[in-house]
């Protein structure tokens, strides 16, 4: 035998393209694909889109539209929410102090200015900055003191700022906040674009504003230097303090930028439902903001945004259908936990949980891997 031909090498297989160009390449489709949605998101008010059991209308409607730009605005929120838990690692039971904070520091603002003889327009752009400050003061000052302590201490510490910020609210102090009663709009210095039910799309419009907005801000953050300490420190804080990083520092500008754009979707609230109501401090809320994350998936960004609008329609759509005839003439065992709409609700929340670790943003990616073959299996195959 030869030992030339022996020993010859055999002869070298395509490799496929180097991570690194086909990362190169995957953002262009994302990003059309992006635009191609908010295109299509922005132009769903023209449309006479009905779908039973899920809208209430067709989407023209005002009342489709509402529930609609509710549920963008919750996205937003949940949003916002999700890259403070997902991305640093931060359990708070108080975000939804912030969302009440953008609320009630428009509304006050805006009471405030009344009397004032200034253009509505300008009332209304320095009551949005006011508020934009207010929220900035309120999120460092929070994250300054709750930052000293980690995991379930952190999240006390920011469930006794939510607390104290739902009494204060029910305390209606100098009849401020209304109380139990909650805070009605002013619309004396509101743009008249964004009043009355013949404005409704543009209130939709302007809650897919805010998502945008938010997602976009959430995008350059998690993308920064900053987004990248704020992952290690969450995976593992004592190796990103031995290369001499503070994360610290990091997690405050998280938790600030995060509880901003809360306050900001908390102002798109106040115009939408001309008013607000103390249940938007409440720590239950916040929990609900958890459950949206975790429904659409943790470890997904888009994930809080279908977790968000999914809950949304669901919790609105079910208790119309818990009122319903139908539910009504069900037998006992049946008619008792579907006429709860928490119950159902929680049920969904215990199975995606249970069977979908990833949240329904995850599926895409369990059926990818699930008809992904082994890589030494291909090779076999090809041998073959």
């Amino acid at each position: 035998m030869n030992p030339q031909l022996t020993d010859a090498p055999a002869p070298a297989r395509p490799s496929a393209p180097p991570p690194a160009a086909s990362a190169r390449r995957r953002p262009l489709p994302i990003v059309l694909g992006g635009v191609a949605l908010v295109v299509g998101l922005a132009v769903l008010p023209l449309l006479a889109i009905e779908i039973p059991g899920v809208l209430p209308g067709p989407t023209y409607t005002p009342g489709t539209l509402q529930l609609l730009a509710y549920a963008m605005l919750i996205a937003a929120l949940a949003l916002s929410y999700r890259m403070m838990f997902g991305l640093a690692g931060l359990l708070s039971f108080g975000h939804a102090l912030f969302f009440a904070a953008g609320a009630y520091g428009l509304g006050m603002s805006l009471d405030a200015f009344a009397p004032a003889e200034w253009p509505s327009g300008l009332v209304f752009a320095a009551s949005i900055g006011i508020t934009l400050v207010f929220g900035l003061v309120l999120a460092a000052t929070v994250g300054a003191l709750a930052l000293r302590v980690t995991g379930i201490s952190f999240a006390m510490v920011t469930l006794a700022f939510a607390q104290a910020g739902s009494v204060l609210i029910r305390r209606n102090p100098d009849s401020a906040t209304g109380g139990d009663e909650g805070l009605s709009l002013d619309i004396a210095n509101v743009p008249e674009g964004l009043v009355g039910v013949v404005n409704t799309r543009n209130l939709y419009w302007m809650a897919l504003a805010v998502l945008v907005f938010v997602y976009l801000v959430v995008l350059w953050v998690e993308r920064s230097r900053a987004g990248h300490v704020a992952e290690a420190a969450r995976e593992n804080e004592l190796r990103v303090r031995v290369i001499g990083i503070r994360p610290y520092s990091v997690k405050l500008l998280i938790f600030v930028v995060a509880s901003v754009l809360a306050a900001i979707a908390g102002m798109g609230y106040l115009l939408l439902q001309s008013g607000a109501s103390p249940r938007i401090a409440t720590a239950d809320f916040t929990l609900t903001l958890l459950v949206i994350v975790v429904l659409g998936g943790v470890g997904y960004r888009w994930g809080a945004i279908v977790g968000g609008i999914v809950y949304t329609l669901l919790d609105q759509r079910l208790t119309a259908l818990a009122g319903s005839d139908f539910i009504a003439g069900l037998p006992a065992v049946l008619r008792v936990p579907l006429s709860e709409p928490l119950f159902i609700l929680g049920t969904l929340f215990i199975l995606v949980v249970l069977f979908l670790p990833g949240g329904i943003a995850g599926i895409p990616q369990r059926i990818r891997s699930g008809r992904k073959q082994h890589p030494v299996e291909a090779e076999e195959a090809t041998d073959a």
